[in-house]
């Protein structure tokens, strides 16, 4: 009997712990975003889209992927950890390998995945949005052939225009924190990434531009990959409600 309680017990204090991963670390997990106040625009299937207006133009996104890999945190002040680098750097890793992430619309938040990571303070996510090619990625490739040679494919209308825009866009980003982020024994958190998709589109002096003009060989290509490289924005969100005021 007295076995029989012991063990009870031991299963008990698990259940209770299941936040807490081997060695005592937490989880935290990580989530995306693309709400930046775009009004939503639902279809018949309820599927919501973003839409973006600018004078009489009138831009509409029904879906955004883009492919990630090398998903690390970095402990404050430590500067070792790179990408490619593993946890005894610095690093906790969230996906090495090429992860492809449909980018939630009309203001959803979405969690892809979730880690086990030891206290301590971590201020920055780095990552790489990530061309596909080569050996490496042949699986990737295989289970989704429309992005071999890409990193990202945007569906939608311009004024009404079916387009489709892609992007070998191949490159290492390195975001800082709202706010560092400090594990400790609260339990688990989460970590949003914002992808500000009204930037996307829009030349340097904020207006619309037609996606397919930002296509391979385009006049808006530059201008639209430097967009996509500098609308990612990283933050604590223990809700997951893809808000960051609590955070600045």
């Amino acid at each position: 009997m007295r076995k029989i309680l012991a063990v009870l017990g031991m299963a008990t204090l698990a259940a209770a712990c299941s936040d807490v991963g081997p060695g005592g670390a937490r989880t935290v997990s990580l989530s995306f975003t693309t709400g930046s106040g775009a009004a939503p625009l639902f279809s018949s299937t309820g599927v919501a889209d973003d839409v973006f207006t600018s004078g009489s133009d009138v831009l509409v996104i029904s879906q955004a992927q883009v492919v990630l890999r090398e998903i690390e945190l970095k402990r404050e002040n430590n500067d070792v950890c790179d990408a490619g680098m593993n946890d005894d750097d610095g690093c906790e890793e969230f996906e090495t390998g090429p992860m492809l992430v449909n980018l939630p619309l009309g203001g959803a938040v979405t969690t892809e995945v979730t880690i086990a990571i030891e206290p301590g303070t971590y201020d920055r996510i780095d990552f790489e949005v990530h061309k596909t090619e080569g050996s490496g990625d042949a699986a990737f490739i295989a289970a989704n052939p429309q992005f071999d040679g890409l990193s990202i494919r945007v569906e939608g209308t311009w004024n009404g225009t079916t387009f489709v825009y892609t992007s070998d866009l191949d490159v290492e980003q390195e975001n800082r924190l709202v706010q560092p982020l400090l594990i400790d024994a609260a339990g688990p958190t989460n970590v949003t990434l914002r992808v500000d998709l009204s930037t996307w589109f829009r030349n340097q002096s904020g207006v619309l531009v037609d996606p397919a003009s930002a296509n391979k060989g385009g006049a808006n290509e530059s201008i639209v990959k430097e967009n996509v490289k500098n609308s990612f924005k990283a933050f604590e969100d223990r809700d997951r409600d893809g808000d960051d005021s609590d955070e600045s």
